[in-house]
Order: structure tokens, then sequence, then C-alpha cells
């Protein structure tokens, strides 16, 4: 969406000539009526007294700020190279408090419900012997990593970072389209796009009340020195990156210095007697946490993907003596696995006793006699991606394929 200080007005605000709302689609700024939703009313009115001059201004401002900072995601195959700067629309998405409480409740819900599946998937196995979990959706599943069975995670807490890729339905219900929980991404973005808006535009920030983000950061820090096997008031964290040229490489490096952990690689650390050490000029430093941001196949050698050039050999012994924490668990990925998506609504009655509060995507799993009946008298409808996708796997619609 652009708006600018010349063109026709739309509930008292002006906005170019060009926007108007897509016919069967929820309009972010717009209610039914044609009004300007409350969440962007005082947003507007700041917005509103800024100059053509202003703008450009701003904009300028905001690449210098992203290019002196570094501010990059490296899109594979991209002609811009590995050095792709972040692109940054200097109109945030606003939504208002109902909206954010139903999203923070729904995800919340869906963390918890998400923690027991993989505890129990990688433990008594309960879900699977109950037939809540088809067996095909672990053994079948690439994802599920059989050295982590009884891999016991401190508190019994195996996602300590959850993120979900969501989107909006025409009606404003909120959806998720993806669960992220082996090494999620964004927040680092989200941090570096609050602080260049409101060093460019630091009133419109301030005015619209906008919720921070410090105490988010703070309570994550806080949660993974809770995590650590020894020396719990000074415990040694680190972020392990697969290095430079993975695509989010700026948020590993931006997150470590504002945490204040180590950036590290596989080849600095080693496992040495069940635990992991740093590799200093002065000597060997103990491990006691490691947030990793790498996939669950790459992080060691030794147990997973034998061609790692980038984990750490020992990292899962190292983890099942509880020597060290990994956050999030080894093994989590299968939780990522699109199939889940069909039985999560039942799962969280059993587990919770609650009805799920923030739904997936519509998805058919077609091991489901009743879910293949409807994919096949629905196909030209429907996209197709694999039940348990591999790195990097994007759906394909039907039309595409002929």
């Amino acid at each position: 969406m652009a708006i600018t200080t010349t063109g026709d007005t739309i509930g008292g605000h002006a906005l170019t000539e060009e926007y108007a709302p897509l016919g069967g689609k929820y309009d972010e700024l717009l209610s039914a009526d044609g009004t300007v939703r409350a969440q962007w009313e005082a947003y507007l009115r700041e917005f509103h007294k800024l100059s053509a001059d202003d703008l450009v201004r701003g904009r300028g401002q905001a690449a210098r700020l992203i290019e002196e900072n570094g501010v990059t995601y490296n899109v594979y195959g991209d002609p811009q190279g590995v050095n792709r700067p972040w692109a940054l629309d200097l109109v945030p998405h606003i939504l208002s408090s109902p909206d954010w409480t139903a999203i923070e409740a729904g995800l919340k819900q869906r963390a918890v419900l998400l923690n027991l599946i993989l505890s129990d998937l990688y433990g008594a196995q309960t879900l699977v012997k109950e037939r809540r979990i088809p067996p095909e959706f672990i053994f079948a599943n690439p994802a599920f990593l059989r050295p982590c069975h009884g891999l016991k995670a401190p508190d019994d807490s195996y996602l300590q970072f959850y993120a979900a890729d969501m989107t909006r339905g025409a009606g404003g219900d909120w959806s998720v389209i993806s669960d992220r929980t082996q090494a999620p991404s964004g927040a680092g973005y989200a941090l570096e796009n609050r602080i260049v808006l409101s060093r460019v535009f630091p009133n419109l920030i301030h005015d619209c009340r906008v919720q921070r983000l410090a105490s988010f950061f703070e309570r994550f820090r806080e949660r993974l020195r809770f995590l650590a096997p020894h020396n719990r008031e000074n415990p040694n964290i680190v972020l392990l990156t697969p290095g430079p040229f993975n695509e989010t490489y700026f948020e590993h490096s931006y997150l470590a210095r504002y945490l204040g952990f180590t950036l590290v690689e596989g080849e600095d650390l080693t496992v040495r007697d069940n635990s992991v050490f740093l590799k200093t000029l002065e000597g060997l430093e103990r491990v006691d946490v490691i947030l990793r941001r790498l996939d669950d196949h790459f992080c060691d050698p030794l147990e997973f993907h034998s061609e790692s050039t980038i984990g750490v050999v020992g990292l899962l012994q190292a983890t099942h003596s509880g020597n060290v924490a990994v956050a999030n668990t080894l093994g989590s990925g299968i939780i990522e696995a699109p199939a889940l998506r069909t039985l999560l609504p039942d799962l969280c009655r059993v587990l919770l006793g609650e009805e799920l509060k923030l739904p997936s995507l519509n998805t058919w799993w077609c091991a489901n006699p009743e879910h293949l009946a409807y994919v096949k008298e629905h196909i030209g409808e429907l996209h197709i991606e694999s039940a348990f996708p591999t790195r990097r796997a994007e759906s394909v619609s039907v039309p595409e394929l002929q």
C-alpha cells in the first residue's frame, strides 16, 4: 500500500488515487463500509503531516541505515548476489489490540501443544499407540531422527522458540500456513525494522503506542540461561550459525551481538568427554547452551547427515548426557511436517482439553481415505506439497502441472 499527501481522501486521510480494496479480500486499511480501521487512525494522522520531500528523505535515510548496518537477506540464486539488501516497507502492518490478543493466545496454545506432541514422539509415543497419530507420520518421515529418541529436554521444554507463517482469510480470520520449530528466523529482522522506522519517522512510532520488543528478547535470554545444566548464574551461551553464506546470516550475527552471545560456527566447537567446548586462544571453554540456527540434519555429522561440514561431531551424545542444552531441541523439525496440520484439532482436544484457537490452513492428507476422496473431487482447486517436505520444498498448484 502506498500513501501520499495528495490524492483522494478515504475516511478523512489522503491516499493515492489508485488505492482501492480488492473485491472478496480482507482489506487491512478499510472496513467493509469504506472507513479507515481504528488502528490506522493515529498513524495516518501523523503520516498526513509528511510532505513528499519528507517521504523521499525518509526512504533514503532508511536505505542508508540498512546499508550501514549491513542488513541483508541472502536469496540463493538472486542476481544481486549473497549480500542482497533487506527490503523494508516504510508503511508497517498495523494490527489492532483485539487482533493481536487473539493471535497471541492462539500462538501460545499452539506452542504448548506442539511441545507436548514433540515430547511424546521422542518419548513414550502414546499418541501413536492410541492411533491419534498414524505410525507412518513417524516411520515414513525423514524428519523423525531415531537417534534423538529418549532425548530429555530441560524442564520438558523442547521448543524454546517457536514461529509461524500466518495468513488472513477473506472474513478477517487468521490461520497458520506453516509451523517453524527447528531454527525459526525473523525476530532479529523485526527488531531491526523497528529501530530503522523509529529513527526515520520517530513521531509515527511514538504516537501509535506500539508494543515494545525489548521485553521479548530479555525473557528469551533469561529462558536460555535457565536451560544451562551448569553454571546458571553465568552460563556460556553460543549462537551456532551455518556461516556467512546462509540467507539469514545477518540475523545470526545481529542477535548474537544484541543478546550478548558468542557467534560460532561448527568448527569453533568440539566435544570432549561428552561435553561441548568453545575453542579459544586461551584454551577450551565449556559451553552450557547452544542456540542453533542449523536444521536438524546438519547439527551432528556423526549421527545425522554424514557429509555435513557445518555441524559439531558428537553434539547429540553430549546432549543425551545432559552436559549441554540445545535450543530448539534436536529432532524438533518433525513438527514442521504439513501432514500434522490435519491432526492438530483432535490432538488439541486430547492433550489440552480445548479447541484449537488458531486453525491451520485447510489441509488434506491423502493417507486418510476421506481426505483422499475430497482431493480427488477438488484436485483442480488445490495446491500439492509433500506430507514430509525436504528443505526448501514448495507447494505446486495442479493447473501448473498441466
